[in-house]
């Protein structure tokens, strides 16, 4: 807790061998040859663990100061990390993406002790326990709860976790239990039951879990249009925002705002505060005041066919003239909320943010004016599966700082023709992609992609998949993945591993939900 003493070395802890007691039954039983070989030497030394068990790297403090330490697997991780620290130090970038290390996965509120304790003593007794991607570990939760946390809870939502942030992810009876699998959880039909509100009526999802910057002050725009890779948003507008780094690779994919009263605001992944707060301050400019607005804003997107009529129920603002990728200052009821038009779901949506103290009283209002148009809360799973069947991509799947812009398709936000930015010579001169990202249709029977599989032409791995799952609204198994550039283009027969087993796949087109955008522009 304290850390290690600053004279420590090779010390040893004295060994307790009845607190192994049971391993070692289990060791001597596998290997009974040990039972006359004995044991010559006990060794029992310390681990160092961070909360999620992977190594500290990264600068650190005052400039020119840098961290690696928290090398629990000192043999097989100590290369790696020494690489890339000296690749970051010299070249400013390590080679691979090693956010998974990055000193900056973690805020000022994971530093402290208790959440420590919780969470390494969590990781150290399930070390070699297997963790299911739909399981929810108890450590270090329950300490940031949006504004709504108590009703939605009552209302039976089920929570996921981000960056120390209560996220729902589904709601459902007191009753339900969803023990952790690989395959397709006992959640599913509640998470289909979900989209088809959305696709048929309005669902109602807490977007407290999305970061906000407001950035303000006469150099704004100038500082912005450098940060960015694509052309600042004029006022009342919303553009998506490519950040790059200065070798060219993605930075950020983040959403820019112009509120039209000179100042802006950036979103993106909450997790990623820390880690694009140290780029802002990094690549700083004069006459700019930027601010985390992340803990004080929290908000509602609203998506579905009813979308807007619920709101004109309670709204004092003409709303009816606000297209896709506007933004505006409105009045809902009491509230007075930042507004704007744009949708991961493919159906009307609204994303609406207020301050976190007005959140629970905006979902009683909203929940009241949709009663009778069919609204339904609903939580991140039916968002992840919506986005899917929209081909729009995430970070840390699609778009990590180890892919291009032209690997991703990112490329086609970038404003190329104006003035300089940061990387953009770098992303001018990059080599054409051996592999970019394309749409696959997967046969799937009982469980799905998820990201990382390997993709086969006959017995070659072409590919590599990003993330999968299941689109709901069309009832198919999809996963996005970056392939070799001759089998992107629709109709290759390929294959994807899930689970094991060997599952049909075939290129089809992006978007395969609503491909025109017409729901999501009406």
């Amino acid at each position: 807790m304290e850390g290690a003493p600053w004279d420590y070395g090779m010390e040893l802890i004295p060994e307790d061998v009845d607190r192994i007691g049971d391993e070692l039954s289990i060791g001597f039983k596998r290997y009974p040859e040990l039972a006359d070989v004995g044991i010559k030497r006990w060794v029992n030394g310390a681990f160092t663990f961070a909360p999620d068990g992977n190594p500290l790297v990264g600068p650190v403090g005052p400039r020119g100061y840098w961290v690696a330490c928290g090398v629990m697997a000192g043999f097989s991780q100590g290369g790696g990390v020494g690489k890339s620290l000296a690749e970051w130090m010299v070249h400013g970038a390590a080679q691979a993406d090693i956010f998974g290390m990055d000193v900056a996965r973690f805020g000022l509120h994971q530093s402290n002790k208790e959440y420590i304790r919780q969470t390494t003593g969590q990781f150290y007794a399930r070390r070699f326990v297997v963790t299911y991607p739909n399981e929810q570990l108890p450590a270090g939760r329950h300490v940031k709860l949006s504004g709504a946390y108590q009703d939605m809870d009552a209302a039976g939502a089920r929570w996921g976790n981000v960056w120390g942030l209560e996220v729902p992810l589904y709601f459902a009876d007191k009753t339900f239990e969803e023990p952790g699998t690989l395959r397709r959880p006992e959640s599913f039909p509640i998470i289909a039951e979900e989209c088809a509100a959305v696709e048929h009526a309005a669902g109602l999802l807490d977007i407290s879990g999305f970061s906000r910057f407001r950035i303000s002050g006469v150099g704004a725009k100038a500082w912005l249009d450098k940060l960015l890779a694509c052309n600042l948003p004029e006022p009342g507008k919303v553009k998506l925002a490519p950040m790059l780094a200065e070798d060219g690779r993605l930075k950020g994919d983040l959403t820019c705002f112009n509120w039209g009263d000179g100042s802006y605001w950036l979103m993106g992944s909450f997790y990623l505060r820390e880690f694009h707060m140290r780029w802002f301050r990094d690549h700083m400019g004069a006459d700019v005041q930027i601010e985390d607005i992340s803990d004080v804003m929290n908000g509602f997107s609203i998506s579905g066919p009813n979308a807007r009529k619920i709101l004109k129920k309670i709204s004092d603002t003409d709303i009816d003239d606000l297209k896709m990728m506007q933004c505006m200052t409105a009045d809902l009821g009491l509230h007075r909320v930042r507004l704007a038009r744009l949708s991961l779901s493919g159906d009307m949506a609204y994303e609406i943010s207020c301050v976190a103290n007005e959140h629970a009283s905006l979902r009683k209002l909203l929940l009241q004016a949709g009663a009778d148009l069919g609204l339904r809360e609903i939580g991140f799973m039916a968002m992840l599966s919506m986005r899917l069947e929209k081909s729009i991509g995430i970070w840390n799947a699609e778009f990590t700082q180890g892919y291009t812009p032209a690997m991703t398709g990112l490329d086609r936000w970038i404003a190329w023709d104006k003035g300089d930015f940061v990387g953009k010579a770098a992303a001018q001169a990059a080599a054409r992609p051996d592999r970019v990202l394309t749409m696959l249709e997967v046969t799937a029977t009982n469980a799905d992609c998820a990201g990382y599989e390997p993709v086969w032409k006959g017995r070659e791995i072409v590919g590599i998949t990003t993330s999968g799952g299941y689109g709901h609204r069309l009832g198919k198994s999809y996963a996005l993945a970056l392939v070799n550039r001759d089998l992107a283009a629709l109709g290759h027969d390929l294959a994807v591993d899930v689970m094991g087993e060997r599952r049909g796949a075939k290129t089809i087109a992006m978007s395969p939900y609503d491909p025109r955008g017409t729901r999501m522009k009406a």
